[in-house]
């Protein structure tokens, strides 16, 4: 029982890198039309720099992530998130031009990136079959608590000290920060980095003795497992070509429901309808709020539905609810429908993708090359983000009147994960890392 609270407690302390990522990505939507009226930025540079720089940065981040992870380990990789996390906020909050502005987001980015590759990796190497799911999981339900609470912030600081409102909103993260930097020390180094990497058995010993493992030795013998001769002698594409796949798939659906584009522009997107700014920023925490208790209910059913049952579910609520978005705007259905059909998506995003994204790609990518297989997919992820992100307030612009066919096409991507989801997604629910690695390789 000690043991699997030590799992639980490894797992809280990593996952608190979520809550920094989303509060960092999202508390951007608050202070984006401040800085606008600030700077007077046209709408190629606010999207390019301003909005989009944080991104630009998580795929630079998430992109190389994988050297540090697999280098300096899980755990090192972890703590300088935090550094860079701390500066970002500081910086941000701080800053006296759109450029050094600019720059402190894009460090911000480079921890956000970091830490989509990082902490699902140590989550996933450290927890077994059974809880894998939920404990990557917790991850997520960070992020989506970190996204909430970046509403809640932007709301209450909104009034706060006028035009300098966005530069609290901004630089209250310093404090979380600096929170998480200091608990991340006392977690151990990951065991199976210790195996494969720096051939330390006895310090692996150690922390699969922490962990609860108590067939340590054959746990050790699997991890060690040498490749057949055949899969040896293929190129790095072809013997890993199921799992990169099927990570791109992931990753590419998940921006392409346009989950990212609502999240930052949410409080536009609402004024659009009709919505003051302070309602629609409130409305934003409602956003945050059903983001939060569908990512509960996620985590619950991801070990027991499974991950690819959750992705069907959600991408027919995203393909409803998305459809719906669409005919409120054409129709002019006001906002009470609109944000109701809003919310409806959020939920959806929240049990399907939302849940099971992280989780997925930390584990279907074999031991030696788990690092950079996620570095692969959360930076497929990001740079699909960066570029929504970035086309966001031209796309806005360009639909002022009626931005209907921007959450058309959202919905027409999500048939095709549906298509993706049913015929060739696998489902890894209950299987051990190693037993994955085998099916997948086989495939």
């Amino acid at each position: 029982m000690k043991m699997q609270k030590n799992i639980l407690y490894y797992s809280i302390v990593v996952a608190m890198a979520g809550f920094l990522f989303g509060f960092d990505t999202v508390v951007i939507s608050g202070a984006n039309l401040p800085i606008k009226e600030a700077w007077n930025t046209t709408p190629w540079f606010h999207g390019t720099f301003i909005m989009s720089m944080a991104l630009w940065g998580t795929v630079v981040g998430s992109l190389m992530g994988g050297i540090p992870c697999q280098s300096i380990g899980r755990k090192n990789t972890l703590i300088w998130v935090g550094v860079l996390y701390f500066v970002s906020a500081l910086g941000s909050g701080l800053a006296p031009d759109p450029y050094s502005f600019s720059f402190f987001r894009f460090i911000g980015g480079l921890g956000v990136g970091a830490s989509t590759v990082a902490a699902p990796t140590y989550i996933s190497e450290i927890s077994t079959a059974q809880n894998r799911g939920k404990l990557v999981a917790l991850y997520q339900f960070n992020l989506v608590l970190g996204i909430l609470v970046a509403f809640i912030s932007n709301y209450l600081l909104k009034g706060f000290d006028g035009a300098n409102d966005w530069r609290w909103m901004l630089g209250v993260e310093a404090i979380p920060a600096a929170i998480y930097a200091v608990f991340v020390f006392s977690i151990p180094k990951s065991p199976r980095w210790l195996v494969l990497v720096k051939k330390d058995l006895k310090a692996a010993r150690e922390v699969f003795t922490k962990i609860g493992v108590t067939n340590i030795d054959e746990e050790i013998e699997q991890i060690n497992t040498p490749e057949p001769e055949s899969e040896v002698k293929k190129s790095f594409l072809m013997k890993y070509k199921t799992p990169l796949i099927l990570a791109f798939l992931i990753a590419f659906f998940n921006q392409l429901s346009g989950i990212n584009f609502v999240l930052y522009y949410a409080p536009e997107i609402l004024e659009i309808a009709g919505l003051a700014s302070r309602e629609s920023l409130y409305n934003s925490i409602a956003i945050g709020g059903i983001n939060l208790v569908f990512t509960m209910l996620g985590m619950v059913l991801i070990d027991k539905a499974g991950r690819k049952q959750l992705i069907v579910l959600g991408s027919i609520g995203y393909i409803a609810s998305l459809c719906m978005i669409a005919i409120s705007f054409y129709f002019e259905l006001g906002s009470v429908v609109l944000l109701c059909s809003i919310l409806v998506f959020i939920a959806s995003h929240a049990i399907g993708q939302g849940a099971v994204i992280w989780v997925f790609i930390a584990e279907i990518f074999p031991n030696n090359i788990r690092a950079y297989g996620q570095a692969f997919g959360t930076g497929t992820h990001w740079v699909f983000a960066a570029l929504i992100t970035l086309l966001g307030p031209v796309v806005i612009d360009y639909f002022k009147v009626s931005p209907w066919p921007i959450f058309a096409f959202f919905a027409f991507m999500m048939v095709l994960q549906l298509i993706f989801a049913l015929f060739y997604m696998p489902e890894t629910k209950g299987k051990t890392l190693e037993e994955l690695e085998a099916q997948l390789s086989d495939q």
